[in-house]
């Protein structure tokens, strides 16, 4: 398994560099052919991430803007390379999306990891975006998504077609699987550790319990704090979503089901559960005190973490 998921990271890595270049491309056949200036989004973020970590990119003003182009086109490289790695590690993992399907998601992914930290950071607010907007930050991260996803399935095709081998295929998901998946997403919305920490404290692996254990008590704990940042925040909600489809992808393999339909309910579950979560505390803050209303989120979450992974 850490040998499939290993090649799986290379194959990733080389699927995001193909589909990076595959969006500078198209990024730029588009400033070709409509004579329009840079998007200096990419600058801006650099300068909004330097100013939260209390710094500024240095130099003159000729070096400053040399440095901040380089560092721009490093960090989408950077996310390009991130977005190949996630989706070539699933692969490996047995989330074998189709052609067009796998395309489009992890173009979306792609999206996500340069609009969402802008967005956050308040470089842009794609709230107030036009539908022009959307379409010409869309078509790149189409295309480094289909370009990715080709990659990945040229460096790893899955089973020849005709081979007279005996492969054991998972059988098709059922409808408790998908059900338990979308439940444990439900438990990761509430607490974020729950969609991996739920598979592996009923995995029958002592040292993965404990792990999940140790896990799920310091979430738990700092939960409590008032420092805490929000769930539905630009760092919180991602992470809460991806814990929801990482624990149905989990569910998916012990059970030798496939995991396309799974891993879309955990999702959609985590982020079902993270709103409601989120309504339920500030509902109950102006009944009891929060801590309180932290304890009863804990206990159903757990509980359905629990139910959803045995």
């Amino acid at each position: 398994m850490i040998n499939s998921l290993g090649r799986g990271l290379r194959g990733g890595l080389a699927a995001g560099a193909v589909g990076t270049a595959v969006l500078n491309a198209v990024t730029y056949a588009d400033m070709a052919w409509r004579g329009r200036d840079a998007s200096t989004m990419p600058e801006d973020v650099v300068d909004a991430l330097a100013g939260r970590l209390g710094t500024q990119v240095g130099g003159a003003r000729g070096e400053r803007a040399n440095r901040r182009t380089a560092l721009a086109a490093l960090t989408g490289t950077v996310a390009g390379l991130g977005v190949g790695a996630v989706v070539g590690t699933a692969r490996a993992a047995g989330l074998r999306l189709p052609p067009v399907v796998g395309g489009v998601v992890t173009g979306a992914l792609a999206m996500a990891a340069t609009d969402g930290p802008a967005h956050a950071l308040g470089v842009t607010d794609v709230r107030g975006w036009t539908g022009q907007d959307w379409v010409a930050d869309a078509v790149p991260h189409l295309a480094f998504g289909l370009a990715a996803h080709s990659t990945l399935r040229l460096v790893d095709p899955g089973p020849a077609q005709g081979s007279t081998a005996v492969v054991d295929e998972p059988a098709r998901a059922s409808g408790s699987l998908v059900a338990r998946s979308a439940l444990l997403g439900v438990a990761a919305g509430g607490r974020s550790s729950l969609g991996l920490a739920g598979p592996a404290l009923t995995s029958g692996n002592r040292l993965a319990a404990v792990g999940a254990l140790a896990a799920v008590g310091g979430e738990l704990y700092m939960d409590k704090q008032p420092q805490t940042p929000s769930r539905l925040s630009a760092a919180g909600l991602p992470a809460r979503i991806a814990s929801g489809a990482g624990g149905a992808l989990a569910l998916a393999k012990r059970d030798h089901q496939r995991a396309a339909v799974p891993v879309v309910a955990g999702a959609v579950g985590a982020l079902a559960g993270s709103l409601l979560g989120a309504a339920w505390r500030a509902g109950a803050a102006e009944v009891v005190p929060d801590w309180q209303a932290a304890v009863v989120e804990d206990v159903a979450s757990l509980t359905l973490a629990v139910l959803a992974s045995r």
